[in-house]
């Protein structure tokens, strides 16, 4: 049986830990008991951990051998405009599973002014879903969740493959721009919010260099169009 893997809150040598909610999660909801035996994340590596003491919101660990953590996935960033936010929740634990590695959320032209106002406050939520998210699909270490940024910054982009997904792009599928660009080391994806980016947004990202690419004739909701990218995405880079 595969082991759950963790990725641990504290490590000082060959000990690690779980505090606060992510123990109790552990201890109550998976009835955790000493001696049992789990993949736990620490810094850089995989390694086996055994449980050797449960307390009030902490589970101790000693750490054994190092665990093959599997071949590392190809860097893909993906900048989020933000929209309502348990369906933004949905793609951010759902992105975090196939692999993304970094999820920068957006204030675009058409975010919501309450919702722009309240994205700060969700920065912690967020990044526990994707560390609980990253522990279910046993990565080794969580997508970097940034804090919000207005749209007009996203074009600063470095990255060499630079994709907004675009209502209005009738020619180009994002499965042939990534296909046609591939090896990079690293994508980007813009994906817009509800109602889709504005049109002078999508020039201004035309006019830093991203490519605009379309995920088929269908009108997606934003949370499906996020995950679909994301997987078409690993799909093509293999």
């Amino acid at each position: 049986m595969t082991r759950r893997r963790w990725i641990a809150d504290r490590v000082s040598g060959n000990q690690a830990a779980l505090t606060g909610d992510h123990a109790n999660h552990l201890v109550r909801v998976l009835r955790a008991r000493v001696g049992q035996e789990f993949d736990i994340v620490a810094g850089a590596v995989v390694r086996r951990g055994r449980i050797v003491n449960i307390a009030d919101e902490r589970v101790d660990f000693e750490l054994g051998e190092e665990v093959s953590a599997g071949p590392s996935p190809p860097r893909v960033s993906l900048w989020l405009a933000i929209f309502k936010f348990d369906r933004m929740e949905w793609a951010i634990e759902k992105t975090t599973e196939l692999g993304v590695s970094r999820i920068i959320p957006v204030i675009a032209r058409r975010t919501d002014t309450h919702l722009a106002s309240a994205s700060v406050k969700r920065a912690d939520r967020w990044k526990r879903i994707a560390l609980e998210a990253s522990e279910q699909s046993r990565r080794a270490a969580p997508p970097e969740i940034a804090a919000p940024v207005r749209s007009g910054q996203v074009v600063t982009s470095a990255a060499a493959l630079k994709i907004v997904l675009s209502e209005s792009e009738n020619q180009t599928q994002l499965r042939d721009a990534v296909r046609e660009h591939k090896p990079e080391p690293e994508v980007e994806l813009a994906v817009g919010p509800e109602g889709g980016w504005t049109a002078d947004e999508i020039e201004l990202f035309h006019q830093e260099g991203w490519l605009s690419a379309s995920l088929g004739p269908t009108v997606l909701r934003a949370e499906t169009a996020a995950i679909a990218a994301i997987a078409i995405t690993f799909s093509e880079l293999g």
